[in-house]
């Protein structure tokens, strides 16, 4: 006797998203509590406020059940989806007129890596990203954690790429100033 292979529609991506499409209240509620913490994570980085990047992550995912129909399976759909919320999170930013994009360039050379000692805490350094002035933290935070390159950076954010990489430029500086004061004062040689 031959056994029926039964796969879940909530395991099957593919299926589950053809389920959402279709309107079927359960895979969006599935897709919605696979994709929402990490979701969150994400517009928390671009938003100090947690209420609001909540705010903006819902309205996210508005956008990804009203567009569902468009993503072709051609990447990752957690990437699609990050998108999203990227896009929404700047312009989120941009109508509370909260980016200020200084214009003063600086000379770019590559910078060094930062090296973050595991003493420090992981909560301090999301502080020292939310206290960057928000252009240049929206920058740092779309080139060294999302991985956009320069030029789409400038293209999303209707900038220059040297405005780019000046913003990213200043920001590495104020964080390593800022983690140097913290080991100076983390010593006691202060």
């Amino acid at each position: 006797m031959k056994r029926l292979k039964i796969i879940s529609f909530y395991n099957n991506e593919r299926v589950l998203i053809r389920k959402a499409i279709s309107g079927h209240p359960n895979a969006q509620k599935a897709i919605y509590e696979k994709f929402s913490p990490k979701m969150l994570g994400v517009c928390r980085q671009y938003i100090r406020d947690l209420q609001y990047a909540e705010d903006v992550m819902i309205n996210g995912f508005v956008k990804v059940f009203n567009n569902l129909s468009s993503f072709k399976h051609e990447g990752s759909f957690e990437g699609w989806i990050r998108q999203i919320m990227v896009r929404e999170a700047i312009s989120y930013l941009r109508k509370k007129q909260f980016v200020v994009f200084d214009d003063e360039v600086y000379e770019y050379n590559t910078p060094k890596q930062i090296t973050i000692s595991s003493a420090i805490d992981i909560e301090y350094i999301q502080q020292l990203i939310d206290d960057l002035p928000e252009g240049y933290k929206m920058v740092f935070v779309l080139y060294a954690i999302e991985g956009y390159k320069h030029s789409e950076i400038a293209e999303m954010l209707d900038i220059t790429e040297g405005t780019s990489k000046s913003q990213l430029f200043k920001a590495r500086r104020l964080l390593k100033e800022k983690l140097k004061e913290q080991r100076i004062l983390g010593y006691g040689t202060h």
